[in-house]
């Protein structure tokens, strides 16, 4: 059985409800004992992420950013998982500032990093095929939890990943909790404990994102490794293929 390599990512610059909820995932992944799992978590916490310039530095220099900071390490990190589980918290409706520049990042040096990929010059990606859930929280019930959900599926799709949801009723389109109201970091964590309703869903919900992100890694492996063949003369292909058979 191959491994599936989950990596989750908190995207909060504190260590709080993002984190307590992605914790509850990554834990539940752990424990799904009927798959190869390794898992890794990535704290946006105390890193630095500079904005795109649209420089084309990476463009010339083979996917290299301009920019010395944070981002050459979590995109390493990034492209060598089966399962991206982002836990954000809602920053004026959508994304911190932080996730929104490593994500505008990583698809501008993608395109160059993979420009060799492909025989005939083309402004395109490889299939990279990641299971890409999202978590997300806020302090109020409607503030832009499913605006950051939808965001994140958009650059799940962008990236040709598969965006993945848990199970309905508590999961339409990803994992979505808040803290009623109240501002600190632990307020999701201190409402579970006490057994509210909100933060109890908002915990399955989290716990079933990972589980099904896991299953849809563990059918994308199988239709690739069953048709190995067939998806060798695709250059869109190579990449994945090269990473499951160094798996």
């Amino acid at each position: 059985m191959n491994k599936i390599k989950v990596l989750g990512i908190s995207g909060s610059p504190r260590k709080g409800n993002s984190r307590f909820l992605l914790d509850k995932a990554v834990d539940y992944a752990e424990n799904m004992n009927d798959y190869n799992i390794k898992t890794k978590i990535y704290s946006f916490r105390g890193k630095e992420f500079k904005p795109c310039l649209g420089c084309d530095y990476c463009g010339r220099n083979k996917g290299e950013c301009v920019h010395d900071d944070d981002f050459a390490e979590l995109k390493k990190m990034w492209l060598d998982a089966d399962v991206i589980l982002y836990s954000v918290p809602v920053y004026h409706m959508s994304m911190p500032g932080q996730v929104k520049c490593f994500i505008d990042r990583l698809g501008n040096s993608f395109f160059a990093t993979f420009d060799s990929t492909f025989e005939k010059e083309e402004e395109t990606l490889p299939k990279l095929l990641k299971a890409i859930g999202t978590i997300t929280q806020g302090a109020h019930i409607f503030s832009g939890q499913e605006h950051t959900i939808t965001d994140l599926i958009n650059h799940a799709l962008m990236m040709q990943s598969i965006p993945v949801v848990g199970d309905m009723w508590e999961s339409y389109i990803g994992a979505a909790g808040w803290t009623s109201n109240k501002m600190n970091n632990k307020a999701i964590e201190e409402l579970y404990k006490n057994n509210n309703y909100a933060a109890e869903i908002a915990v399955e919900a989290s716990e079933k994102i990972a589980r099904r992100s896991i299953e849809i890694a563990a059918i994308i492996q199988s239709g690739v490794k069953a048709n190995h063949e067939k998806l060798t003369s695709q250059e869109h292909y190579k990449v994945y293929l090269d990473m499951l058979d160094n798996n």
